[in-house]
């Protein structure tokens, strides 16, 4: 049997979890918190917010005004995700 492709992973709601449908820059940053930490997404993710005196109001200022920052904290929501999806380990 092969095995699915990550790309094709969809939610509970059946919609493709690399196309974030529906998804708020809140709901993924409180998503990523609740599964590694900050000291877990700081390690993934190196920026300051994540490391001195995180919180999500402080983060979300970063990422809303840094795209590649963004972009970072999604991917690894997308990656996260999917690895839950699928049923495999932490990223």
């Amino acid at each position: 049997m092969p095995q699915p492709d990550p790309l094709d992973a969809r939610d509970e709601s059946g919609y493709l979890i690399r196309e974030l449908h529906g998804i708020k820059l809140a709901q993924i940053l409180e998503y990523l918190v609740a599964h590694y930490g900050w000291p877990g997404l700081d390690e993934r993710i190196r920026v300051n917010c994540f490391s001195v005196d995180p919180s999500i109001k402080s983060s979300l200022v970063f990422l809303r005004r840094t795209p590649w920052a963004r972009a970072k904290v999604e991917e690894l929501y997308v990656r996260a995700r999917t690895a839950e999806v699928l049923g495999r380990k932490k990223p």
